[in-house]
């Protein structure tokens, strides 16, 4: 599953895991802890403080939770390709039996029915890249670690590369004392 993601996604990293921590010593020893995971990079795992929800660091911010810039791009331009590609067939598939059923508005005239049909259903497929883009998943995690910062906390985010290292992190937070653990999808 892990690989057909990749292919509409342009970032490495699909989800996001965070725990908040009341102290920075808890924060910096469940880093360390993520780090010697088998096969976490030192860039997967990222920590955030208090100074950090602070106007002045919001570019700092930003690249903790979301570092893949180029990705972002890349995935808004292959989700759309996909979706809209993935939406053009629908259409076809959805046209083809509504002719072969012989439904009267169709049959009456074919041409219209074809560029409404296949072209409603790839324009729904290329909403449906522009919502994957958005990443809605995404928007309650970096409230919770905003909020977070801004009491006071700490932040572990981590970016895993794949199903198995997104259950160890996840795990090893929940396990860690983490005063809240949250993922994207």
């Amino acid at each position: 599953m892990d690989y057909l993601l990749q292919g509409m996604f342009g970032e490495r990293s699909l989800t996001k895991v965070a725990a908040v921590f009341n102290d920075r010593a808890d924060a910096q020893a469940m880093v360390a802890r993520l780090q010697s995971l088998p096969g976490m990079a030192p860039g997967q795992v990222r920590m955030l403080g208090p100074e950090d929800a602070r106007e002045d660091h919001a570019e700092h911010f930003g690249r903790t939770l979301e570092p893949e810039q180029r990705g972002i791009f890349r995935t808004m331009i292959r989700a759309h390709v996909v979706t809209g590609f993935a939406g053009g067939v629908v259409g076809l598939l959805l046209y083809a039996w509504l002719l072969r059923s012989g439904t009267p508005l169709i049959v009456s005239s074919p041409l219209l029915a074809f560029i409404a049909v296949v072209g409603f259903c790839t324009t729904f497929g290329l909403l449906a890249g522009g919502l994957v883009t958005m990443r809605p998943d995404h928007v309650g995690l970096i409230t919770e670690v905003r909020e977070a910062l801004e009491q006071g906390r700490w932040a572990v985010v981590v970016h895993p590369t794949d199903t198995a290292q997104t259950r160890q992190a996840r795990a090893l937070l929940q396990d860690g004392g983490g005063a809240q653990v949250a993922r994207t999808l």
